[in-house]
């Protein structure tokens, strides 16, 4: 890694303990121009973890709390009559920041789940007829609680697919614990702590950096051969999308660039396979009377396919 990915690594590590491999993963996932989705129960640092990155990326930050009652147009924003020019102004919506934080987006309506999906997809958002660009970098986090919580609805698939991974940070280990309770002592919050480690421009740089890692027509071959298996999998319904495809080819060029390297190897493909995957299979029903998981389907098509020598 670079002196500015390592720094970016160890400040998020101030704020979230023993998540390593989870801080990892989101930032790859950023350098990859990808949106981010964090399913987990309340409570884990979810939150707190797109803050910290917030901060030390020196990203403009947004955040919308989402319930049932909140509107698309708190999104994307609307056109207001102005009457100084006689004419509709274009107010700007939450969305508009370098990081978006959609916390509980499952908690919304469909209707305002919805309103993301252009923006995620192309990086702008049409009110009234007018397009609007997004700033850039643009990455959406998105949280939301395990599906059956209260309060909470599915996410459409459109949706879903449009997140390059889905991650999910789980209960810290009692030691981890701990640490979390020392840091705190005396009113302490280790956002506070977290210190700028690049900006904007340099994010828009290792961004295009990471777009022109090298691919082999081999390695690219795999990275088909691993989604298609997905598609014909018979405890699959549905497998990945040529979105998916696209997806785990950017997120193994950045995965290549924080090791330092130009050009992607199987070992990048392998990393990233089950994130970038998992969230978009879904099982047939014979499959989940059986209780099969799509994380260890993923796994075993990751076991059974040769990877190339290159």
């Amino acid at each position: 890694m670079s002196n500015t990915t390592e720094g970016i690594i160890y400040e998020v590590k101030k704020a979230i303990c023993g998540k390593d491999h989870i801080i990892a993963q989101a930032l790859t996932a950023i350098l990859a121009g990808g949106h981010i989705l964090m399913e987990d129960v309340p409570g884990v640092g979810k939150t707190t973890m797109a803050v910290a990155f917030s901060k030390t990326m020196g990203l403009n930050f947004g955040r919308v709390q989402f319930t049932p009652d909140v509107l698309p147009s708190d999104i994307t924003g609307f056109s207001l009559y102005d009457k100084t020019t006689d004419s509709m102004k274009y107010q700007p919506g939450s969305i508009f920041h370098n990081l978006f934080l959609a916390d509980e987006l499952n908690r919304a309506s469909t209707r305002t789940q919805s309103a993301l999906l252009e923006a995620m997809e192309e990086g702008n958002v049409t009110v009234d007829g007018n397009t609007y660009m997004l700033p850039k970098p643009f990455t959406v986090i998105a949280t939301q609680n395990p599906t059956g919580a209260s309060g909470t609805s599915l996410l459409p698939d459109s949706q879903i697919d449009r997140f390059m991974i889905r991650v999910s940070i789980g209960y810290p280990s009692p030691k981890d614990e701990k640490i979390m309770l020392e840091s705190r002592k005396n009113g302490i919050n280790p956002l506070d702590d977290v210190r700028p480690m690049c900006n904007v421009d340099t994010i828009v740089r290792m961004q295009a950096e990471v777009n022109n890692v090298f691919v082999h027509e081999k390695v690219a071959d795999y990275i088909i051969q691993l989604i298609n298996k997905t598609r014909g999998h018979h405890d699959l319904a549905r497998g990945g999308s040529p979105r998916a495809t696209l997806a785990l080819t950017s997120m193994a060029k950045a995965c290549a660039y924080l090791n330092n390297r130009n050009y992607v190897v199987p070992l990048d493909v392998q990393k990233v396979f089950l994130p970038v995957i998992t969230h978009r299979l879904m099982l047939t029903p014979e499959a989940e009377v059986n209780n099969r998981q799509a994380s260890d389907i993923a796994q075993e098509i990751l076991k059974d396919t040769a990877a190339p020598k290159i």
